[in-house]
């Protein structure tokens, strides 16, 4: 994962490793603090039970999957060192956890929601895909999680866009966007480094919308209007610019943007609903293709010439 490199409250230069965890520390207290407003003020309409029994599911394929493969490397397992490595270790499924209870709608069942959980955490290690420095999970684990779970399961959906905002009236349907459009630039841009693709996705989703008007004459504003809504604004700070699943460089970064945009305006003109996710997903699909070609190029490569630059090449 790459961040760029910021400083330590003693003014010394952070480490990549201490920036990653900075920004999964303040995105997991962000989105705990979400949920804990959704569920009492802002009107989610899921129970209590969905995120409780996520977490408990993503909590438990963590630990399984990272005792398994601790075994199988003969390494020590990596929450082990006290509460802070044990916290710090259950970051990531505490954010994918709550992010998949918070976006997908499956009534009162909890199945679809424990099926989603597990699905997010077994992807980073089950689907994988081989780098200079070793290997590297090719999916945002919350979004192929909600992904997968669409597709096997027909009758669950995407939350109903209001219920972020129903309670808050004309006032809060400004306000609740801000803060996290706000909040989301600040760690988009001091610890992953992603404004370049934020800005090409934006920017392609408007374009998108105007191609699609002028080749089947529908509304522009109706296409613009999923730019309105709290579950985009989610999806664009907090999803789409996973940095551990997406391009480093500047290049790679808006040429990821502008194709999830693409793929977007594809499925949607094909009446594929909820292109946003699907749109990511198959956007990753294509990159890691291209991600194994290159591999499969350098290994086929006569020793002694150098391989040439691949733009978004994936670090850990």
């Amino acid at each position: 994962m790459i961040v760029h490199e910021t400083t330590t409250t003693s003014g010394t230069a952070a480490t990549p490793r201490d920036a990653r965890l900075g920004g999964l520390r303040r995105f997991a207290i962000a989105i705990t603090v979400l949920n804990v407003l959704g569920h009492t003020v802002l009107g989610f309409e899921q129970s209590w039970a969905q995120p409780l029994v996520a977490i408990a599911a993503a909590y438990a394929t963590e630990f399984l999957l990272e005792v398994v493969d601790a075994r199988a490397g003969g390494r020590k397992p990596r929450f082990h060192g006290g509460w802070q490595s044990v916290v710090d270790f259950f970051l990531s499924a505490h954010i994918s956890a709550l992010a998949v209870a918070m976006l997908l709608y499956s009534g009162d069942r909890l199945a679809p929601t424990v099926f989603a959980a597990v699905t997010a955490i077994a992807s980073k290690a089950l689907i994988r895909i081989a780098i200079a420095e070793g290997t590297r999970h090719l999916f945002n684990p919350s979004n192929l999680g909600i992904s997968v779970t669409l597709l096997a399961f027909p009758s669950v959906g995407i939350s109903p866009p209001y219920h972020f905002t129903e309670r808050l009236g004309d006032a809060g349907d400004w306000i609740l966007p801000g803060i996290i459009v706000t909040t989301g630039t600040l760690l988009n841009t001091r610890f992953t480094g992603r404004l370049p693709l934020i800005a090409a996705w934006l920017s392609g989703f408007v374009i998108q919308a105007i191609v699609r008007s002028a080749l089947t004459d529908s509304s522009v504003i109706a296409g613009l209007l999923p730019m309105t809504g709290v579950a985009f604004i989610l999806y664009t700070f907090y999803m789409v610019t996973d940095p551990a699943t997406t391009p480093q460089r500047t290049g790679a970064q808006i040429a990821f943007g502008a194709a999830a945009a693409a793929m977007y305006g594809i499925l949607v003109s094909l009446h594929v609903v909820f292109g946003l996710f699907f749109a990511l997903t198959a956007v990753s699909c294509l990159r890691g293709a291209g991600l194994c070609l290159v591999s499969w190029a350098r290994r086929r490569m006569p020793v002694g010439v150098p391989a040439p630059a691949v733009a978004g090449r994936v670090q850990s």
